[in-house]
């Protein structure tokens, strides 16, 4: 049976960066049609790994073959804000020659331009209508619309141009729960080769396969996101279980090689009292003494090699083992008393019209799921409550030390290590406890010393939520803002790990929905123009 036409195909691939980083090294990849799930640790090069394949990098070793036309969604979309919508759907030109023949210019370019495609601007407006933005006319531009929008403008235009092979880099982010259903069932649609890098669970829970990217070599795993998480717990019951296999062979050579050398020993002191006494002939003793020396170094030499070997085991078993370190952290000083008031809103008035009518407050320590659909003004309401923007009216009553992380991270000093920036926000620690308690966050020895501009997105956040939480004086309202956008499933993993520890209220406004129910959020509230009180149940079902 022959391969189908479409795949792709990498070939001793390396990519190195033009500080000298290492992306990928002597990489193979091979992609059939189907649902990849392409999963790995921050800076493991999922986004190299995709822009290579769209050609958007060019290899420093090795090759990249695609068989068939790509389309590629980026994580960070940039599109110009003049830009129309037609333009953005990349069907500008035929429609302009469309209304020209209808108006009666019958030039032969303007056929051309056309083609087969006089159905094109009913496509778009389909297209645009199952991905929940029928509202948009063709004729508005870029700068009108939303960020998640414009998400899903330019999968519109990827869907529109029908590409063999479709490459998505983190497409749910800044995607809200409406938007996400749209983008999960034109996943479940689509017959090509699908390459989705994401932390997203039900967008990988779609997927026929998961390719988990580490080390620059991939591992395989048939099934969707839980299948995967299935088989590698499976994978390191068995791995650990090698190591302790690997570490009792290690203890018994040991053992083996040390009763050999107490052996050898007390045979050469029994043979040079026998020599002393002249029991034996000195040229008898000579040749005893020759074969024993002889005897117990083959002996040694045995038992060494036996020891390495355990030992080259054991090494291989513990390579085996994942060692995905968890944060392990104890923040007391961030506890706030159940029942003692954090937050008050009073009629309040946003920037770009969201209201809450009425008095809203926050006590103790509530864990608050802040949610609504993309532009409802979530954000505009944290800064807000952040001081960093002014109501229109009403107010803002915070009553305990606060802290914000907003989407950006812009809280960091790029020029600044991991200690420094810890330090501007806690000025009075001294270096040693601010290396201690990072220590907790995974950044030990030379990695708290690193600029934070040379971190990866799972590292910079790391970075970012350890300077918060280790201010001075502790922050007993802690507000995030689209926390899990751009963070891998171990980065995700970390972070609700860190929020275990933290013993003041939470509010985090967030669309991922698996993420906030792992958090043991206590209350949800949705802004929808106004403010109110909603359920998760509600929110599932897409409010």
């Amino acid at each position: 049976m022959s391969a189908p036409a479409t795949h792709i195909s990498c070939s001793s691939l390396s990519f190195t960066w033009p500080d000298g980083s290492r992306a990928l090294d002597d990489f193979h990849l091979t992609v059939r049609p189907g649902r990849t799930g392409l999963i790995g640790l921050n800076g493991a090069g999922k986004s190299t790994l995709l822009r290579l394949i769209a050609g958007e990098l060019r290899p420093t070793g090795g090759q990249v073959k695609v068989a068939g036309e790509v389309g590629y969604l980026p994580q960070n979309l940039v599109l110009d804000t003049g830009l129309r919508v037609d333009a953005a759907l990349g069907i500008d030109r035929v429609r302009e020659a469309l209304h020209a023949i209808e108006a009666g210019d019958v030039g032969e370019e303007r056929f051309a331009a056309v083609g087969d495609d006089w159905d094109v601007e009913e496509r778009a407006r389909a297209m645009l209508d199952e991905l929940g933005l029928g509202h948009i006319g063709l004729d508005r531009t870029i700068g009108e619309m939303s960020g998640g929008e414009c998400v899903l403008l330019r999968l519109a235009a990827l869907l529109l141009a029908r590409p063999d092979v479709l490459l998505l880099d983190e497409p749910t982010n800044n995607l809200d729960l409406y938007a996400r259903q749209r983008l999960y069932a034109a996943v479940d649609g689509w017959h090509g080769v699908l390459v989705v890098v994401s932390h997203d669970r039900e967008l990988l829970e779609r997927v026929d396969q998961i390719a988990d990217l580490r080390d620059s070599a991939v591992t395989w795993y048939g099934g969707n996101l839980t299948a995967y998480e299935a088989a590698l717990a499976v994978e390191q019951e068995a791995a650990e279980r090698m190591v302790r296999v690997a570490e009792a062979d290690v203890q018994r050579q040991k053992r083996e090689l040390a009763e050999s050398q107490v052996k050898s020993a007390r045979r050469k002191r029994y043979g040079q009292k026998l020599f002393e006494q002249g029991s034996v002939p000195k040229i008898v003793a000579s040749a005893r003494k020759r074969s024993a020396q002889e005897s117990a170094g083959k002996q040694r030499l045995t038992h060494a090699s036996r020891l390495a070997d355990a030992r080259e085991r054991l090494d291989d078993a513990v390579d085996a083992v994942r060692d995905d370190d968890e944060i392990r952290i104890e923040l007391p000083q961030t506890k706030v008393h159940p029942g003692r008031g954090v937050l008050v809103l009073r009629d309040l008035e946003l920037a770009h019209g969201a209201r809450v009518r009425g008095e809203y407050e926050v006590r103790g320590p509530e864990r608050v799921a802040l949610v609504g659909r993309n532009g409802a003004g979530k954000t505009t309401l944290l800064r807000t409550l952040a001081g960093e923007l002014a109501p229109v009216s009403g107010e803002a009553a915070v009553d305990v030390p606060l802290r914000f992380l907003p989407q950006r991270l812009d809280v960091l000093d790029d020029a600044l290590s991991v200690v420094q920036n810890v330090a501007r926000f806690a000025p009075d620690a001294t270096n040693n406890r601010i290396r201690a308690r990072l220590a907790h966050f995974l950044f030990r020895g030379a990695r708290a010393d690193r600029a934070a501009g040379t971190l990866s997105g799972g590292e910079r956040f790391r970075a970012a939520l350890a300077a918060l939480l280790l201010a001075e004086p502790a922050p007993r309202l802690l507000m995030l803002d689209e926390p899990t956008n751009s963070l891998d499933l171990a980065s995700v993993r970390r972070l609700t790990e860190a929020l275990e520890a933290y013993e003041g209220a939470l509010v985090v406004a967030s669309h991922d929905v698996p993420f906030l129910e792992s958090l043991g959020i206590t209350r949800w509230l949705l802004l929808d123009g106004e403010l109110r009180d909603t359920t998760a149940e509600e929110v599932r079902a897409g409010l």
